[in-house]
């Protein structure tokens, strides 16, 4: 248990460090901008049904395919990880 509390602590101290300027010895992790469209025809489903499985609106996922939006946070994580794994997140997502 005190390895992990340690560890944690360790990464709590690194975060603010890094939020109060200290960029050196961190790397940071941006997820990649998807093809959105194509994500959801390799999911077999239309707009609607998309939108729906993964908590959006038609219109949101509307303007991502076109582009005239990008997907943020939680979104975009979830993107990503449908694009490695579309079968076993779209089955997680209809249970």
């Amino acid at each position: 248990m005190n390895n992990t509390f340690n560890s944690i602590k360790q990464g709590l101290e690194e975060a603010v460090e890094y939020a109060q300027g200290n960029k050196s010895g961190v790397r940071v992790h941006y997820p990649s901008a998807p093809d959105v469209k194509a994500i959801r025809n390799r999911t077999g489903m239309n707009q609607d049904e998309f939108a729906s499985a993964i908590g959006i609106s038609r219109q949101t996922l509307r303007y991502w395919e076109k582009g005239k939006r990008k997907p943020k946070g939680p979104g975009l994580v979830l993107l990503n990880i449908i694009e490695k794994a579309p079968n076993t997140v779209m089955d997680i997502l209809s249970r």
